[in-house]
Parts: structure tokens; C-alpha cells; sequence
């Protein structure tokens, strides 16, 4: 069963990969058009904006991700604990 930090993990890295490639898009968009030339200052500022607050899910997620596997692993350690106690009581 999942838990909400796996869940949390995949949303936030779709959604950070997803404002990267919007904010790239964007840059070689600019670029290469030329109406858009004069008030460059803007567009980059927009650029900045999603690629950065694309990082910072990518980074988020990576965290989520580090929580959903310690928490797995925490599970399965009790679990192994309270197998090893029951079948050492049966003894």
C-alpha cells in the first residue's frame, strides 16, 4: 500500500519536469522569435520563474521520495521484528 509521501513524490516531479521544459520552451521561443526581442527583460524574468520553481519540485519530490522509502523501510523492519518475536515465544 502506498503512502502519501510516494504519492506526493510522483505529482511534485511531473509537475517540476513539466515547469523545466515549459520554462526551455519558453527561452528557445524568445530566442528565436523576433517580436518578442524588446521587452526581453520580462520574458526572462518568466523564464527564471518557472525553471526555478521547477527545481525547487524536483527537489521537493526528491525529499517525498527519501520520506516514502524510509517509511517503507521502517514497516518492514517491524514487521521482521514482531515475526522474529512471535516465532522466538512459540519456541
Amino acid at each position: 500500500m502506498p503512502n502519501n509521501h510516494s504519492n506526493k513524490y510522483f505529482s511534485k516531479m511531473l509537475l517540476g519536469i513539466s515547469l523545466v521544459t515549459a520554462g526551455i520552451f519558453l527561452s528557445m521561443f524568445i530566442v528565436t522569435n523576433t517580436t518578442f526581442r524588446e521587452d526581453w527583460f520580462f520574458w526572462a524574468f518568466a523564464v527564471a520563474i518557472l525553471v526555478n520553481a521547477g527545481l525547487l519540485f524536483l527537489c521537493n519530490s526528491i525529499v517525498h521520495k527519501i520520506k516514502a522509502d524510509l517509511i517503507r523501510k521502517q514497516k518492514h523492519f517491524e514487521q521482521r521484528k514482531t515475526f522474529t518475536a512471535d516465532k522466538s515465544d512459540t519456541n
